[in-house]
C-alpha cells in the first residue's frame, strides 16, 4: 500500500491580506506571511544542522510579494525584506498548514528565548533574598 503525498489542490496569494491560502484535501488554510516567513525551510533560518537554526525576530511586519512554482513539488515564496531562498514543499506546506498552532507555540517560545539571549536577562542569577 502506497501513501501519497499532499498536493494543494488550490494556493493563492493574497496580498492585500499578507497571507497565502492553500487547499489540501477539501481543507482551506491561510497562513501569514510572518507565520512563513520565520518557518522558512531556508538555510538561512534552518542552518546546516540543528544547531545552527536561527529565529528570525521582528517579523511582523514583513510582507509576501511573490510566489513562484519549483517544478511539481514545491513554491519559493519572495517576501519584502528581500528574503527569497526558502523551497517550501508541498509536504512541509502540509505540516505547517495542519500542525500551525504547534509550529507557532514552539516559534514564539524560541522567539522568547533569543530575545532574552539578545538582551542578557538569561545571564541574570536569582537567589533567595533570604539567604
Amino acid at each position: 500500500m502506497s501513501t501519497s503525498q499532499p498536493i494543494p489542490t488550490k494556493l493563492a496569494l493574497h496580498k492585500d491580506r499578507g497571507e497565502l491560502e492553500l487547499h489540501f484535501s477539501g481543507q482551506s488554510y491561510l497562513l501569514s506571511a510572518e507565520f512563513l516567513r520565520v518557518h522558512s525551510p531556508s538555510a538561512e533560518v534552518q542552518g546546516h544542522g540543528p544547531d545552527q537554526k536561527q529565529t528570525p525576530l521582528d517579523k511582523q511586519h514583513v510582507r509576501l510579494i511573490g510566489i513562484e512554482a519549483q517544478g511539481n513539488y514545491a513554491v519559493k515564496l519572495v517576501f519584502d525584506d528581500g528574503h527569497d531562498t526558502g523551497i517550501y514543499t508541498w509536504p512541509y506546506l502540509y505540516d505547517l498548514c495542519t500542525h500551525k498552532q504547534a509550529h507557532w507555540a514552539r516559534y514564539l517560545e524560541e522567539a522568547e528565548h533569543a530575545r532574552a539571549k539578545q538582551s542578557g536577562v538569561g545571564a541574570i542569577k536569582w537567589v533567595n533574598a533570604s539567604e
